[in-house]
């Protein structure tokens, strides 16, 4: 078959599975996000493999499209009048949910004989979360509460703490006690640059864009306006090594709070952003190494279930500093489970200072990352439900 027969043809029998995944999550407990990355791991390569290599080679491109629209609409929702209503749970809970885990995750696999470097870094590690999968749950479930908003909120500011705690945890972990402070003022300066670097990008990309999208269409700016400033903001990420994620989610809430004249500003992208979703989570399924779970021995099946405990306490803990109400304290905990790209990244970062123990910290990252993806957003879907 003809290459560019063959890519249609593929992306139309992924949107139609997306339809079918859709329409089982109705009639299940499992939501969509987990049925789609189930189907793709049966239509890859590790099952059927029924999705043509000349594709699954663009995964990367789309995924980097399908995270920049997440991260976009995730700034959305931190406006000022929302922030006005969790401002104080929203920081606090993201503060506590981050350091605590990564605490109780390095602890935890230190005292079960793991080096303590390799321990510290797999804890920051732990904290980060995938937006992409909390945000398709939410969607799925169509409800727009305090908890849900809460909840998007809390995502948005996660990566910049794993960043953040990542930074902290390789300058510990590289530089011996005795050595010279070089090495790990690199690494800090380095993060501190990516992330400060990422947020001042998406200002300077969101100031403009607040006062000039939304004037071709009275109240609204149109789909060519809202792609091209979301793929700008990523395409310049990438040149200056910045995180596309966090400029992205930057630019979407410089927009939201500045662009008086907008109704809604984001709802071209939200037009758009679905069959990207539905082809993202079904490559990421497809792409998903099953075999990583077997090896990941019990250093990652303590990993996964330290990190539940973490993610939990941390959310509850934050949850009674601020003062949130019991279900947000019970459940905010298993919403926040999800762990998809920034974790892998993380870890390949890591791996490669470390030999053959960074070997095991890349196989521990990637089988929990996978029990994470398939499990995290049944329990987002569980917890938002209960939540009512």
């Amino acid at each position: 078959m003809h290459d560019s027969a063959l890519f249609l043809t593929t992306i139309g029998a992924l949107l139609l599975l997306g339809l079918l995944a859709s329409s089982v999550a109705k009639k299940t407990f499992l939501p969509r996000v987990t049925l789609l990355l189930i189907f793709g791991a049966l239509a890859g390569e590790v099952g059927a493999n029924l999705i043509p290599a000349s594709f699954t080679d663009h995964f990367s491109v789309i995924a980097d499209m399908t995270l920049l629209m997440v991260g976009f609409l995730l700034g959305g929702k931190l406006t000022k009048a929302s922030l006005n209503e969790s401002a104080k749970e929203v920081l606090l809970i993201s503060i506590f949910a981050a350091l605590l885990t990564a605490f109780i995750v390095a602890c935890g696999l230190w005292l079960l004989g793991m080096s303590l470097h390799i321990a510290i870094l797999l804890g920051c590690i732990a904290s980060a979360t995938a937006p992409a999968a909390i945000m398709d749950v939410i969607n799925e479930l169509g409800v727009d509460t305090k908890f849900t908003r809460l909840l998007l909120s809390i995502v948005a500011l996660d990566d910049i703490w794993a960043l953040m705690l990542f930074a902290i945890g390789m300058a510990i972990a590289t530089t011996p006690l005795n050595a010279e402070m070089a090495g790990q003022e690199s690494i800090i300066l380095t993060s501190l640059f990516e992330i400060f670097g990422s947020i001042i990008l998406g200002c300077i990309l969101g100031l403009p864009a607040a006062y000039l999208t939304g004037r071709v269409k009275e109240g609204q700016p149109i789909l060519t306006e809202a792609i091209g400033i979301v793929f700008i903001c990523g395409g310049l990420s990438m040149w200056f090594d910045l995180s596309y994620l966090i400029a992205s989610i930057t630019m979407g809430a410089v927009i939201a709070n500045l662009a008086k004249h907008h109704e809604y500003p984001f709802h071209a992208i939200e037009d758009v952003e679905a069959p990207f979703m539905v082809v993202f989570f079904i490559l990421a399924g497809a792409s998903l190494e099953l075999s990583s779970l077997l090896h990941a021995g019990i250093f990652g099946g303590a990993f996964i279930a330290l990190r539940i405990l973490g993610k939990y306490l941390g959310a509850k803990l934050g949850g009674m500093a601020s003062g949130s109400t019991q279900a947000s304290k019970t459940w905010l905990g298993p919403a926040l489970l999800p762990q998809a790209g920034v974790a892998i990244g993380m870890a390949l970062v890591a791996s490669h200072q470390f030999g053959e123990e960074g070997k095991i910290l890349l196989t521990i990252a990637i089988s929990s990352t996978i029990f994470f993806e398939l499990v995290g957003p049944v329990a987002t879907h569980i917890a938002i439900k209960r939540v009512g």
